[in-house]
């Protein structure tokens, strides 16, 4: 099986959507998040499938998770998380890329969480990272940004390994 990591950007109170919409855009996240992902694997659910602009993100194994619906232009499609990752079995590494049900689904079996933790809770939102116990947990790589001309809000990059 391959190491499973879930990626997010994540307000102070785990808050990460509002409207199928990403409450964040910041410019050094979504850099770290292609250079994160090319070239691996990324499930998703359906909804968050249908909220990337451009469909199926390019240079990636394009997954979605639906019980009900099978056509996802360029993109598989499996019914469950267990199914996706077993047809993944080859792969080192495959990315959990939301939304709120899936990472509350996959959050048990993660291996490593790459978090956008940022410094701020939105007034409005309604998907929400799911809590974690942080002793399970060790931070492996953490970098500090301020907030700047294109990133309203100071943020850290946090790797965390479970223990």
């Amino acid at each position: 099986m391959p190491k499973t990591a879930l990626i997010a950007a994540i307000a102070e109170n785990n808050a990460i959507g509002f409207e199928n919409k990403l409450i964040y855009w910041l410019p050094n996240d979504l850099k770290r998040f292609k250079e994160l992902t090319t070239g691996h694997s990324i499930i998703m659910g359906s909804n968050t499938f249908r909220s990337l602009p451009k469909g199926a993100l390019p240079n990636r194994r394009n997954i979605v998770l639906s019980r009900k619906e099978s056509s996802f232009p360029g993109a598989e499609t499996f019914s469950s998380l267990e199914e996706a990752l077993a047809n993944c079995s080859n792969e080192e590494i495959v990315y959990i890329i939301g939304g709120e049900q899936l990472y509350r689904t996959a959050i048990e079996k993660a291996d490593i969480l790459c978090l956008t933790e940022v410094k701020d809770t939105p007034a409005q939102a309604d998907a929400f990272f799911p809590e974690f116990n942080k002793r399970e947990w060790e931070i492996i790589e953490q970098d500090s940004f301020p907030k700047d001309e294109k990133h309203t809000h100071e943020y850290c990059f946090v790797t965390y390994i479970r223990r």
